[in-house]
């Protein structure tokens, strides 16, 4: 298996708990409350990974505006893509929300059209449209979208637009993607404490709660989304995107069996429709020669 392909793999498990973990956290705090403490336990896990390789040695080489621009292109995708995402989960079904979050490699086509300047191809369309309208569907069909779930569907359409935003971004500058992840996380850490110290919110986890915080930012925050970035290095943005579809499935399994949602007949038909996508953008055409940036 290709390096990209095995790195994508391994970002896909771990994104599958995501769901179930943010839904257990979100019932006893807010979501700038379970962000503050999951980006601490990743940083200091990437903080840990870069001593102990010798890489965080490569920020003597780093002058003021490369750490402002590191940090600027982390920010949608470290700090704003979770504060909606886990806002808008804490107003719908895990696996509801899960699933309308996953617009996300959708917008990471889009942006890498519009940032990256790469080809929107017929295929890439027709992958995008079946694709959204699986999320659609599975968002819209027999639910009462309003209130809670209108409110939710907004908030988890803002995090896929940010974190669309920060996969491009993440390919047009090229810093070293575990430092990158490291620094945003620590400011992310930091402006989320600032936020929860001025609502009078700043609290300790409990002893029982450490082991989901822990698993939140070290595997589905620090090593999910180091993998993903270094993934998509390769060059194939839409392909590697379309991947992440797979997700959902192993999302709602997780879903069925700790939280108890039901899998409705809405959830697999739309399900089925992103799969599609996925298959017809993934469908081996004649090779090209990629760009060299």
């Amino acid at each position: 298996m290709k390096k990209p392909y095995l790195l994508a793999g391994i970002s896909i498990f771990f994104w599958s708990t995501v769901a179930v973990t943010t839904k257990l956290l979100l019932g006893t705090h807010n979501n700038f409350q379970v962000l503050s403490v999951s980006a601490l336990f990743a940083a200091i896990f990437l903080f840990a990974t870069n001593v102990a390789t010798g890489n965080i040695k490569k920020l003597k080489q780093y002058k003021v505006k490369d750490y402002v621009i590191s940090t600027l292109i982390g920010m949608p995708g470290t700090f704003f893509y979770y504060v909606f995402y886990y806002a808008g989960a804490d107003r719908m079904l895990a696996s509801q929300a899960f699933i309308v979050n996953y617009l996300w490699p959708i917008m990471s086509i889009v942006f890498a059209c519009i940032i990256l300047k790469e080809k929107m191809t017929v295929r890439k369309a027709i992958a995008v449209i079946i694709s959204f309208l699986g999320v659609v569907i599975v968002t819209g069909g027999g639910a009462d979208f309003g209130g809670n779930v209108m409110t939710g569907t907004i908030l988890c359409i803002m995090g896929a637009v940010c974190y669309g935003i920060f996969t491009s971004l993440n390919q047009k500058f090229n810093y070293d993607k575990q430092l990158s992840m490291m620094m945003n996380y620590v400011v992310t850490y930091i402006l989320t404490g600032i936020i929860n110290l001025s609502r009078g919110d700043a609290f300790i986890p409990q002893m029982a709660e450490v082991l989901g915080f822990v698993w939140n930012g070290v595997f589905t925050m620090a090593i999910a989304n180091t993998a993903w970035t270094i993934a998509l290095e390769s060059g194939k943005t839409a392909k590697i995107s379309n991947l992440a579809y797979i997700t959902p499935f192993v999302s709602l399994i997780w879903t069925s069996l700790i939280l108890k949602e039901e899998l409705s007949f809405n959830f697999v038909l739309g399900l089925i429709a992103i799969v599609l996508g996925i298959f017809i953008q993934l469908k081996k055409s004649a090779p090209k020669t990629i760009k060299q940036r």
